[in-house]
């Protein structure tokens, strides 16, 4: 299969190039390369004879129709999106770029190329759109787990992005036949994510001895996949998910926004990098305009119907992802500015 990642250098979307050649796939990655994305996620793949790269905006439909022309792929996996909550608070309008105006680029480029297949080429050919359960809004502590009919409720920019990205491609699919699938995921985390980002703040910030904000009294609550996991999932829907449906990918692994740093916390301290309790750190900000209590997935379809799950133990997970980054300085040291550490809150969504 000649399967087309948008996205593909950045952290989940390197993590799916890098197992989709393992499995045999033909990958051609696109990537605009923006400040989140690195070709060192995917160095590892980067001279495979079935892996290429084309360094494109998925908002210049011109360039991404050249792509389809080139490659005649057999399906399509969407991950390209602007994807920081706060960066969508402070500016919204590259949300709406690149996750709706991208988006659309996509479904037209792929509408045009599918229409010229034939037989079964036509038949087989999907677009995978990949989406995040922040569509769904926010949760109190006693309500269900979203569902995939659970109503959209976005809170933030980059959420309402989302969701009008997730509206569009099924309408594509009611409207012009085109056959999609759609994933909404919960929180990933693992190597390679970008540091920024919740746990990466958490972990540099510990073994740099500095104070590790937590918004609010850190009391709200994610749902936590790895994000192999999640890349093995996104893959299982593509080769066997029904066309039309939604899949909810979780991690069953719910937790406080508090209890999460404080695991990493124990973690790093049985290290013994430094003398400093990591606990101490420990500082409570002000909470994030808009910030979603909890997050949590009903993955109950995705295992009855694909019999898939999360495979990989939670503190297993966590550890690997904290010796990761301790083993990888060379990989996230130039990716932070003089003041970022210092600054950085993360998105503690």
């Amino acid at each position: 299969m000649k399967l087309l990642v948008t996205g593909g250098a950045g952290f989940i979307g390197s993590a799916v190039v890098r197992m989709a050649i393992e499995r045999g796939f033909h990958v051609i990655n696109i990537d605009k390369l923006t400040y989140a994305a690195n070709l060192e996620n995917v160095a590892s793949v980067a001279s495979h004879p079935h892996y290429r790269f084309e360094p494109i905006d998925i908002c210049d439909l011109q360039a991404v129709n050249r792509v389809f022309d080139m490659y005649v792929p057999d399906a399509v996996m969407h991950l390209a999106a602007e994807s920081h909550v706060d960066r969508s608070i402070n500016g919204p309008e590259a949300f709406i770029q690149t996750n709706v105006i991208g988006t659309f680029n996509m479904l037209t480029a792929a509408r045009r190329h599918w229409d010229k297949l034939q037989g079964a080429a036509q038949e087989n050919f999907r677009f995978h759109h990949v989406s995040t359960d922040e569509v769904y809004g926010d949760l109190h502590i006693d309500d269900p787990a979203f569902e995939e009919t659970t109503p959209y409720d976005p809170s933030s920019p980059y959420s309402a992005s989302k969701a009008a990205s997730d509206h569009f491609v099924r309408a594509w699919g009611r409207t012009y036949g085109l056959p999609v699938v759609i994933t909404n995921c919960s929180n990933n985390y693992g190597p390679y994510q970008f540091p920024e980002k919740l746990i990466p703040v958490v972990i540099l910030k510990a073994i740099h001895e500095q104070d590790i904000p937590v918004y609010g009294t850190g009391s709200n609550i994610r749902d936590w996949l790895y994000v192999d996991d999640h890349a093995d999932a996104l893959l299982t829907v593509l080769k066997r998910g029904k066309t039309g449906e939604t899949y909810n990918i979780g991690g069953n692994n719910e937790l406080t926004n508090l209890d999460l740093v404080k695991t990493i916390c124990h973690l790093i301290d049985a290290r013994h990098i430094h003398k400093t309790q990591c606990a101490s750190l420990i500082k409570f900000v002000k909470d994030r305009p808009g910030h979603d209590y909890r997050y949590a997935i009903n993955a109950k379809k995705i295992k009855s119907e694909l019999n898939w799950e999360p495979s990989i133990d939670w503190v297993q997970a966590i550890e690997k992802t904290i010796q990761w980054y301790l083993d990888n300085q060379d990989w996230w040291r130039p990716l932070i500015s003089k003041d970022m550490l210092g600054e950085c809150l993360g998105t503690q969504r």
